[in-house]
């Protein structure tokens, strides 16, 4: 099984999509506006305390107050809150915890009020992002992730994750981690530190220490609302909880971005260096992976299973809703048990990557096809599980009523990843009405004449959709050798599946997109500079 990862840098953020076997498992959208990711510490302040919520309501930066609920406090919070003081006041003079005294543990049954006032300030740690019309939900159990452990201070705590099952090695990584872990600050090993030598955990231990360094430094100048400690991006956070060595290489097409992750692998694993590929042909990278045909097929209302059948998928705010039907398939096989088995059983795998690719949290119904069989129910139980296994956020997976509905519950942290498939006629804005499509080549050749004369641009790009792009650049003598005959100057001519036929988008030397002047003020322009030209 191979693994590629490709980033795709936009003037709004970063598009990554993580590829198993060339199909797309993955994709998140990173945007450039968003100042908010799960793992970011803040030093925030109680803007309100709600009895009735057993919550506070906390001012971290952001337009909606964060949620704080009193479960989410964390064993360790009068310790925490009695460390943070100490860092404000300059009584704590290092960021080491070894001489520090622990105060006793909070309850954990309790009421918001007896512990939160209003103007009180407090670290907290984004655990979920905003979604909809809510803010941040954040924690103050302070955790920091590495590649192959946790810290988490305030705590003398060793864990092993659960999926690694075998009694000597849990055993053996306990011992190391005691060995090389510093005082006071807990440690949860993560799956993927199974057979790690000790100098790998070492050096992990090492970065995320530097971390709590750091946080250290910035709190004691914070102010309210500061931003203390950044999670990394969600490229270099993939990288970090996914690298193996199923992974193939990692593609970026912008060199800001290349040299970003190719530090981040000489610090993680320098023997990955050699996986990092700069894209720079006139292709896009997401045309050249097939990535963005792969992307409108995905994302729509209803998805084609591969082998049969197809899915209806339904959104809400908290349920998402995947009717399984079987198409054309149910005119092939006499058997309907057998027919209703085969396309559940396919239609289980592709759950399981839509529910990875787009995010769905909450609670998810599935309605099969009915199936007599129990036996048959559990084959396809079994087949979703397996499907998920691999998937990061956690999930439960209920049998199958005997309606043929089944119920998921998946961990959600962030808003689920929805791309617009259909596209609303560009010319006409939906109306049903038209002017003759081959319009469009006129504005962009009065566009194109207006930015190379009147606005002495030069080193432009023409965005367009494949056809226009096999219209301008095809030919003994094509448009865009005409353009350079006229001009003088050459205009790149790039093809953008993801345009409408009649969309264009003109990018500068810096591949900046620009705010182009109306058609009919271009137009005006230019007759006037012909009307000069005869007198």
């Amino acid at each position: 099984m191979s693994n590629e990862l490709v980033i795709n840098s936009t003037q709004e953020g970063e598009r990554i999509a993580l590829l198993q076997d060339k199909r797309l498992i993955e994709y998140h959208f990173d945007r450039n506006d968003t100042n908010y990711s799960v793992g970011d510490i803040f030093l925030g302040t109680v803007r309100k305390v709600m009895p009735g919520l057993n919550a506070a309501f906390v001012d971290i930066g952001y337009e909606k107050d964060a949620f704080l609920h009193y479960g989410d406090l964390g064993e360790q919070y009068p310790s925490l809150m009695k460390w943070v003081r100490g860092v404000q006041h300059g009584k704590a003079k290092a960021a080491g915890l070894d001489n520090f005294t622990f105060e006793p543990s909070l309850e954990k049954v309790g009421k918001a009020e007896n512990v939160f006032k209003k103007g009180q300030q407090l670290l907290v740690q984004v655990i979920k992002e905003p979604i909809s019309t809510k803010g941040p939900r954040v924690s103050t159990d302070i955790s920091m992730a590495g590649r192959y452990l946790v810290l988490v201070p305030f705590s003398n705590v060793i864990s092993v994750s659960k999926k690694i099952v075998s009694k000597t090695e849990r055993d053996r990584l306990k011992r190391l981690i005691a060995s090389i872990k510093p005082a006071n600050f807990g440690v949860i090993i993560r799956t993927v530190a199974e057979g790690r030598e000790v100098a790998e955990l070492d050096k992990d231990m090492q970065d995320m220490v530097s971390k709590w360094e750091q946080l250290y430094s910035t709190l004691r100048t914070a102010k309210s609302n500061d931003k203390v400690l950044g999670e990394l991006g969600r490229s270099s956070s993939m990288l970090r909880d996914m690298l193996n060595e199923s992974f193939d290489s990692i593609t970026v097409d912008a060199p800001t971005m290349y040299e970003e992750m190719r530090s981040y692998l000489q610090k993680i694993a320098p023997d990955k260096l050699g996986l990092l590929k700069l894209h720079n042909t006139k292709v896009k990278v997401f045309e050249h992976t097939g990535i963005e045909k792969q992307l409108k097929t995905l994302f729509g209302k209803t998805v084609t299973v591969p082998g049969g059948g197809y899915l209806v998928i339904e959104h809400t705010e908290a349920l998402h809703v995947i009717d399984v039907n079987s198409g054309s398939k149910s005119n092939q096989e006499n058997d309907q048990e057998a027919t209703a088995l085969m396309i559940n059983m396919l239609a289980a795998k592709e759950i399981g990557r839509q529910l990875r690719l787009r995010d769905m949290g909450g609670i998810i119904v599935v309605d099969f096809i009915d199936m007599r069989s129990g036996e048959s129910r559990k084959k396809v139980e079994d087949a979703l599980r397996d499907v998920m296994k691999h998937d990061k956020a956690k999930f439960t997976v209920l049998p199958i009523t005997k309606f043929g509905l089944l119920q998921i519950t998946r961990q959600r942290v962030r808003p689920a990843e929805n791309i617009v498939t259909g596209e609303v006629c560009p010319t006409c804005g939906g109306t049903g009405k038209i002017s003759a499509s081959i319009q469009v080549t006129d504005e962009i050749d009065n566009s194109i004449e207006d930015l190379l004369v009147n606005q002495n641009q030069s080193g432009i790009t023409l965005n367009v959709h494949p056809f226009l792009h096999a219209y301008y650049t095809k030919g003994l003598v094509s448009r865009q050798m005409k353009w350079y005959l006229k001009y003088y100057k050459w205009v790149k001519v790039m093809k953008d599946s993801s345009l409408g036929l009649t969309d264009y988008r003109i990018e500068d030397e810096r591949g900046e997109e620009i705010e182009l002047r109306s058609t009919a003020a271009a137009m005006s322009r230019l007759q006037d500079r012909e009307v000069e030209i005869i007198d």
